[in-house]
């Protein structure tokens, strides 16, 4: 029997949505974010709320081919779609909106968004050259003026205290993310890749983070208790794999729900919204200036709009060895080049360094290829 606890999050996005109207209501901010190089911390130091508007579902999409290429990612073209057409109810409430030009696709995109003038829109200039001083100098720049419009549009002022405020806050929220990712370490596995998938992506649209905290705690401390009394998900013989590649959510899971339909066990996601960004904390005992301290912390996420991306090949070998990876799947959505040209060097790790079974994933939104995809991802079973 699946934890009790798995149910306070089948409806939170929901009951977000209640709680920030009211929120609203007493005079808080909300902004919209479409990205995990967003500073949370600096909205969160401005008394607003971040919440996500990445799209992951396919019903926007035709309305966004009316304006974008076909051809271009479905999360970029789900994310606009949701936007003008209403179809969001977290982008209507946003009375901002925060960009990052992470891909080519994202960047133009955010122009077109602009030009129907829905929302007040701000696009940060994102570096992609992680490891030059140059690019950590130019971050630091941006986070300043970002923090410095925000001031201006919202009539706060930003303090260094209310940021290590937030940032302790954003540390937990890391923290206690992964504990419930870090569960799967053992075998058998404790949590399904869906049900992981679903708590991750279902608290980040909570109005209070100490809430998601408190809630991912309770659940973490659930699953233990229960598997100290044997509980488990599959058995020892269940292949567990390894997801890698773009951002998945509720509505773009269909590979993750495969997997485990064919006798398989997503164990641990390195995707954005997985494991990716769960170790990068702010040393909080740090006297360092706590805006530079941010800058530092999101130039080391490890995208592959980021070159050379050495950390994303350095973090899949270490999920592999601690997850006790079976074979790994690189999903790639279509038009999404960065991903699917770096699937060259994540082939290479997987099958060189690390020698398990490897598949790569190229697909969209749409249910047309699944029987497709059942086929490739029972092949990998079979050879595990």
């Amino acid at each position: 029997m699946k934890p009790a606890m798995l149910e306070n999050f089948e409806n939170l996005r929901e009951e977000s949505m209640v709680a920030m109207r009211q929120a609203q209501k007493n005079g808080t901010k909300v902004v919209g974010i479409y990205c995990t190089y967003c500073p949370r911390e600096l909205v969160l130091a401005a008394g607003a709320i971040p919440v996500g508007l990445c799209g992951t579902r396919e019903a926007p999409i035709p309305m966004a081919e009316k304006d974008l290429p076909r051809n271009l990612c479905p999360l970029i073209k789900s994310s606009y779609g949701f936007a003008i057409t209403e179809q969001c109810p977290f982008f209507l409430i946003s009375d901002l909106v925060i960009g990052e030009t992470t891909c080519d696709g994202k960047k133009k995109m955010f122009e077109v968004l602009r030009s129907k003038g829905i929302k007040p829109l701000y696009v940060m200039h994102l570096p992609q050259v992680p490891d030059e001083s140059s690019s950590l100098e130019l971050w630091y720049e941006e986070l300043k003026k970002l923090k410095s419009y925000l001031e201006t549009t919202f009539q706060v002022q930003i303090t260094d205290e209310a940021l290590r405020e937030a940032i302790h806050i954003t540390n937990e929220e890391s923290r206690a993310l992964q504990e419930l990712f870090d569960l799967n370490k053992v075998k058998p596995a404790l949590i399904s890749g869906l049900d992981m998938l679903s708590v991750s992506w279902q608290v980040g649209f909570l109005a209070d983070r100490r809430e998601g905290i408190k809630l991912l705690d309770s659940l973490t401390a659930e699953i233990k208790e229960k598997a100290a009394a044997g509980y488990c998900v599959g058995d020892s013989s269940t292949p567990r794999i390894l997801l890698t590649g773009t951002p998945v959510g509720i509505g773009s899971e269909k590979v993750i729900s495969l997997v485990e339909a064919c006798g398989g066990l997503v164990v641990a996601m390195e995707n954005c919204g997985g494991y990716k960004t769960v170790e990068l904390r702010v040393d909080e005992s740090s006297q360092s200036d706590p805006l530079r301290l941010l800058a530092e912390k999101y130039m080391k996420i490890p995208c592959s709009v980021m070159t050379p991306n050495r950390r994303r090949m350095d973090l899949i070998k270490r999920m592999a060895h601690d997850f006790q990876i079976d074979g790994v799947i690189d999903l790639t959505w279509q038009g999404c080049h960065t991903y699917n040209i770096e699937s060259y060097f994540i082939a290479e790790v997987v099958k060189n360094d690390l020698n398990l079974p490897f598949l790569q994933l190229e697909t969209d939104y749409s249910q047309s290829d699944l029987e497709t995809l059942r086929v490739r991802i029972e092949a990998l079973l079979e050879m595990i």
